[in-house]
Formats: structure tokens, C-alpha cells, sequence
């Protein structure tokens, strides 16, 4: 006999069905032994009697977290008895046999609470049992369901989904790179992607004008509370736009998803407003303000874009300027003596979206003439031949004919953190890492044989040498 899902047990009363899932919850009352069945859909209760003497013994051996397989019929319980509380609670199963397919220990912590209180390393380390809990499995429901509304709603703009390459070239756009060893190009590199900026760019010259992309981002960045060495954005990019076709895209996709999902919550401001970086400063002291009326409100949603950032900003350390944003923005100027000699004064068609007090995606319109991307890389303290050496494959693309483009990045773990009211968002991904970017679930980073290392023809230098 097939399994059919719990939830939809409701439609076969007086009918036998087969189930199959967690022993949630064990309970005797005389010769009678109930079961609270648990599967991803939802629980049943399921009734072992003594008249069945074989199958009450065997029942009587589970423990919660067992995986069962029961096969029964479908009894609908009396009015007193029923529970409204859950959706099968109407009705129960009379089993007629029990298949125990694995057995648990008990558990480390609970899983039938939120899960707050306890260590999150612990709940890390045995995440494929924190998943159990009612809340991140729902969680994991919202982020499938509002990743496919931000799919559909732009194939429905006439936009193009497009896979980039994972394994990529290491070039410097702001944060470390992960690298990768090359086993049959000894002594070079791949690199993951901080995002696609560079194949979404080339794309545009390739003639797609309209590109999207669920993707995978990594950054090898220094040890923050709420970052992740990998995370996921809805990468856009655009051909023959200005700032503000950019800009009320992604307006009207937020307003939209907030409409459909959450109705309840109440955006703030329609359109969402427009605040200069220079403003943004001198009247919140930051750029990413939180405009709520009542900031600690879950329901308000305030929405804002930042504009106008500055294009240049002085790394100390360094000794030198730095791109705010990533070297491919737009400066304001196309003036290129001006670029070089006052970077100071120049603002950048950058952009960014905050939601809250919290920044949850970042954008530009990007420059497509080769001589101001040079002069804005010479700014940046990169000799020419460098440039030449790390960007030449994008800057020999923009000599074939390139349209004026822009994008943006919306995160999407940041996004589902705070419209879930979730504290972080380690919550609202399956799999993530502690702070430091350790895995602890599954020990890693780790040590890899030396055979391995000899493949690809790298040597451990000892810390202390």
C-alpha cells in the first residue's frame, strides 16, 4: 500500500490508509496505546489496542523519534474527543500493523519548542534535528515560497534565469576571495565568486538585456556575528536603463511579495523613499536608517533606497583609495581628468536598499567605457598592466559593443530574517556556519590527507614559521 502524507488523511474516514514518520509524542492509558505521528506535513494520532496483543507489544516498545511505518484505518473521534487545534485532529488511525524502521537515542535538546533558549552551537552541531523544529521547517517552506514568487515574478518581467560559473577568476572587488587549486594547472587558482558582477556584465554584452540568477555568493571575510562565508542573493542585472527602472523594479517586487505573503505587515512608505548618502549621515548617522515609527514593531516594514554614495572612499591602512561600492560602478563624472584628480568629489550611481536599519541588497548602474573603468582602476592604485592582466577578458568585451547596464542584489537570507522576524539569519538557512565560518555539524574546515595536497602541489607552511 502507497504512504500518503498526514495532512491528507482527512479525506479517507472509514478508509485504510498506510503512514509514515517520527514518533512524536507516547502515551498508555490501559490497554490502550496512542501515538502522536509526526511527518513533515503534520501529526496524527494513531491507536494501538490490546485486542491485537501482538501489535500492542510491539507498540509498546517505541520511543519518541523512532521512524514508523503504520498501516490502519481512518476512524473519525467522538465530538469530546477531537482537537482543533491541528488539522487532523477530527480524526485518528486504528493500526492494524506497525513497521519500526530505525530507532533513536534520545535527543540532545528538545525540538518541540522554538529552540531559542538553547546553546546555538549545540543546535548547529546537530542541525538535522534542530530542522525538526516546527519553526525552521516552516522557515524552510517560506524561503522555498518566496524564492519562487521573486523566480516568477521576473520571468513574468521578461527576464532570463542564467547559471554562472562557480569556479572562477580571482580578481580584487572588496572582500577576500576563497580560492581554489587548479590539480592540472599546478601553482594556479580558481576563485569563488564574491557574486557573478563580472558574467551578469558580460551577459549584458552578449546581448540578454534582462538577467536574474538565485545565486550562490562567497566571501572569505573576517569573523562577524551575522555574516556567512556563503550566502545567497537575487542577482539582477539590466540593459538600457536608468537608475529608477532599477529602482521601482525592486520596489514593485517587494510590494508585491509583502501583498501576496504577509498582509498583515504594513510597509511604511509606497514609493519607498529615495534619501541621499549625504542625508542618510547628517540626519540618522547611518546608512542604512531604520525609519520605523515604532522600532520595535515586527508588522512596520520600512522601506528606503540610499542614493548617491560617494564613489571613492581613503583606506588608511592602505594609503590609498578604495571603490565604495566595486570597481565596475558608474561615477556620476565622466570627466576623466577630474576622476583622477579629485576622487574625493566624486559620487557614484550607486544605490542601496534598506529595510529596517538593516541593508538587504546593493546596486549600481556599471560603467561600459573601457577609458573611465582604467582611470577608475588607476585610482584604485592598479598600474596598467595589472589592469590589463586581471580584467582584460572584460575589457576586451566592451570593445564589441557594449549597452549602457545597471543591477542590483538583493540578499535574500537577510530578507527572510527580518520579514520571518527571525534574530539572524542562521535562521532561515539550512546548513550555516558559526560566525568564524566553522561548520560544526560537519567539522569543517578540516585537515585534508597529504596525498591530496601533493595532487595539487601545495605545501602547509607551519603558523609559528
Amino acid at each position: 500500500m502507497n504512504r500518503i502524507p498526514i495532512i491528507e488523511t482527512t479525506k479517507y474516514i472509514e478508509q485504510k490508509v498506510r503512514v509514515c514518520g517520527w514518533v512524536n509524542s507516547w502515551r498508555a492509558h490501559g490497554k490502550i496505546l496512542f501515538i502522536d505521528l509526526r511527518d513533515r506535513s503534520g501529526l496524527l494520532q494513531v491507536v494501538f489496542s490490546a485486542e491485537n496483543q501482538s501489535l500492542f507489544q510491539l507498540a509498546q516498545k517505541l520511543r519518541p523519534e523512532w521512524v514508523i511505518g503504520v498501516t490502519g484505518t481512518i476512524k473519525e473521534r467522538p465530538k469530546s474527543l477531537q482537537n482543533p487545534k491541528i488539522a487532523t485532529g477530527q480524526i485518528e488511525l486504528a493500526a492494524e500493523n506497525l513497521e519500526i524502521f530505525s530507532k533513536a537515542e534520545t535527543l540532545p535538546f528538545s525540538i518541540d519548542d522554538d529552540g531559542y533558549q538553547i546553546n546555538e552551537e549545540k543546535r548547529l552541531k546537530y542541525r538535522y534535528l534542530d530542522l525538526r523544529r516546527e519553526r525552521l521547517k516552516n522557515n524552510l517552506i517560506w524561503r522555498q515560497k518566496i524564492i519562487q514568487f521573486m523566480r516568477e515574478y521576473l520571468i513574468n518581467e521578461g527576464f532570463i534565469e542564467v547559471e554562472t560559473p562557480i569556479l572562477t577568476k580571482a580578481t580584487p572587488e572588496g572582500a577576500r576571495d576563497f580560492i581554489v587549486p587548479a590539480r592540472l594547472q599546478p601553482g594556479k587558482f580558481y576563485a569563488l565568486p564574491q557574486s557573478p558582477q563580472q558574467y551578469k556584465q558580460l551577459l549584458m554584452v552578449a546581448g540578454l538585456e534582462k538577467y536574474f540568477q538565485i545565486a550562490r555568493c562567497f566571501r572569505d571575510e573576517d569573523p562577524r556575528a551575522d555574516r556567512q562565508a556563503e550566502f545567497t542573493q537575487l542577482d539582477i542585472e539590466m540593459s538600457f536603463v536608468e537608475q529608477e527602472d532599477i529602482l521601482k523594479l525592486v520596489e514593485n517586487l517587494f510590494i508585491s511579495l509583502v501583498k501576496k505573503f504577509f498582509p498583515e505587515k504594513k510597509i511604511k512608505q509606497i514609493p519607498f523613499p529615495r534619501i541621499p548618502y549625504a542625508t542618510a549621515i547628517k540626519n540618522y548617522q547611518s546608512d542604512k536608517p531604520d525609519l520605523r515609527n515604532n522600532k520595535n514593531n515586527p508588522d512596520e516594514l520600512a522601506f528606503c533606497f540610499i542614493v548617491d554614495f560617494p564613489m571613492f572612499e581613503w583606506k588608511k591602512e592602505e594609503n590609498r583609495w578604495d571603490a565604495v561600492h566595486h570597481p565596475f560602478t558608474r561615477p556620476q563624472s565622466s570627466a576623466i581628468d577630474e576622476i583622477k584628480n579629485h576622487p574625493e568629489k566624486i559620487l557614484a550611481h550607486q544605490y542601496d536598499l534598506v529595510l529596517n536599519g538593516y541593508e538587504i541588497g546593493g546596486g549600481s548602474l556599471r560603467t561600459y567605457q573601457p577609458e573611465i573603468l582604467e582611470a577608475v582602476f588607476e585610482v584604485m592604485g592598479h598600474k596598467k598592466e595589472d589592469i590589463r592582466k586581471k580584467f582584460g577578458h572584460l575589457l576586451t568585451a566592451f570593445e564589441y559593443g557594449v549597452p549602457p547596464h545597471g543591477g542590483i542584489a538583493p540578499g535574500i537570507d537577510r530578507f527572510l530574517a527580518i520579514i520571518l522576524n527571525e534574530p539572524n539569519i542562521r535562521e532561515v538557512i539550512a546548513f550555516p556556519k558559526t560566525g568564524d565560518n566553522r561548520d560544526l555539524m560537519m567539522d569543517a574546515p578540516s585537515e585534508v590527507e597529504e596525498s591530496q595536497l601533493k595532487e595539487v602541489h601545495i605545501k602547509i607552511i607551519p603558523k609559528n614559521k
